[in-house]
């Protein structure tokens, strides 16, 4: 019974903050969906992408039957959120499961219009039928989150050197076959998208930034996203105070001899390798690692305390939110520049807009220019402008989001 009000009361914490702006990866899914058919999304968008299509295919599904709305769009992440926790609850009880349905971060993405929350649901899944002995049904819930996130492979490969440290053979041998099945399915649209991104990254001045380098300061964001989430606040010394302390208490519990610390660890040193050589440690990107957290750390009051807390002031302070790109849609003219791959949002808010890449030289004698990006891709939008002899005439701010007016002339 206490599994049922905790999950309504999930509810409420998951939706309290759904219909707030989509950001760009969010607006990127939902355009997806809704422009293209089955087939586009999987022959035509998928091989300029950098995820498998699974999940996109999934959205499209459920958005075409219950629109297109921001609450819409996040649903099925709420679902796949609930499942997980009901799952973690089935293996470590009321309060592994609160731990896991409470922690912020998993809040967090418990309303984004992306694939994390679905990865998470079939990685728990796949742990769950490990933990039963069910090796065929772990592998093949593996096996399919490959499908919608290649990061699982982390998780997969713990489970395989799990059973190998184990000397379970027979069962690693089984639960191989999923994940074997899987990759070799979706392989020539993988290693299509493995060519583009390296030309991307040989392109784009500082992709590697947004995919994520091994480093200290990446490593160091996995313990205090995982349990202080996505609020961060000045001054900032205080803020690392509270939350590089309260990251510390946590992660201390994580020293245990069971699977699910084998597990958590084992995902995180293999993602870190892999990143030494391409680019991936992002901490959200190990998301489907909080379950194995909760799980290895269950039970503890003050954990679940905690982390309700950092939920409740994430919900609470919008400035803690998502970019504001609706308030920001509402206020532009039908014409800006920017970085063109980053406009998903105003496409999606503004359908009619235009937008044209900043990079291109403007005809008209005042415009409106959304600088947002620009580090990643090397660009000075104030150098090109100053140089074509335009000048910042006014600036308005939205949250996260800048629009600048330029003008020409005296």
């Amino acid at each position: 019974m206490k599994i049922w009000w905790l999950l309504t009361a999930l509810v409420g914490l998951y939706l309290a903050a759904a219909s707030q702006s989509l950001w760009p990866d969010e607006a990127i899914s939902a355009n997806v969906a809704k422009n293209n058919s089955y087939l586009g999304i999987v022959s035509n968008f998928s091989k300029y992408d950098f995820h498998p299509p699974g999940y996109y295919l999934i959205l499209k599904t459920w958005a075409d039957i219950f629109g297109y709305s921001e609450v819409s769009l996040r649903i099925p992440s709420t679902i796949f959120t609930l499942i997980t926790v009901f799952i973690v609850y089935k293996l470590g009880g009321i309060e592994a499961a609160m731990i896991v349905g409470f922690n912020p971060l998993i809040v967090y993405y418990s309303h984004e219009t992306r694939m994390y929350a679905l990865v998470t649901m079939l990685l728990t899944t796949s742990v769950f039928f490990l933990i039963r002995k069910e090796y065929l049904y772990s592998g093949l819930a593996a096996g399919l989150s490959f499908w919608v996130f290649y990061g699982s492979i982390f998780l997969t490969m713990g489970i395989g050197l799990y059973l190998l440290v184990n000397k379970r053979y027979k069962p690693l041998f089984q639960f191989s076959l999923g994940p074997i099945l899987g990759i070799l399915v979706i392989s020539p649209l993988l290693f299509g998208q493995m060519k583009y991104s390296k030309e991307i990254l040989g392109t784009v001045t500082n992709w590697s930034l947004v995919l994520g380098k091994a480093n200290i300061k990446n490593l160091l964001l996995i313990p205090m996203k995982f349990t202080g989430g996505r609020i961060s606040f000045y001054p900032k010394v205080v803020y690392y105070a509270i939350v590089g302390i309260w990251s510390a208490y946590v992660f201390s519990k994580l020293f245990k001899k069971n699977v699910y610390s084998f597990l958590f660890w084992a995902s995180i040193a293999l993602g870190t390798i892999f990143s030494i050589f391409t680019p991936m440690l992002q901490y959200f990107r190990f998301l489907y690692t909080i379950p194995l957290m909760g799980l290895a750390i269950n039970k503890n009051k003050l954990i679940v305390a905690g982390s309700l807390l950092f939920s409740l002031v994430y919900i609470s302070f919008p400035t803690f939110h998502r970019e504001d790109w609706k308030t920001l849609s509402v206020n532009l003219p039908n014409k800006v520049y920017m970085i063109e791959s980053f406009g998903d949002p105003l496409r999606y808010y503004k359908p009619n807009i235009e937008i044209i890449d900043i990079r291109k030289k403007p005809t008209e004698s005042i415009i409106t220019v959304i600088p947002y990006g620009e580090i990643i891709h090397g660009v000075d939008h104030q150098k090109i402008l100053t140089e074509q002899g335009y000048r910042l005439v006014s600036r308005s701010v939205f949250r996260e989001l800048v629009s600048e007016t330029w003008h020409i002339g005296t």
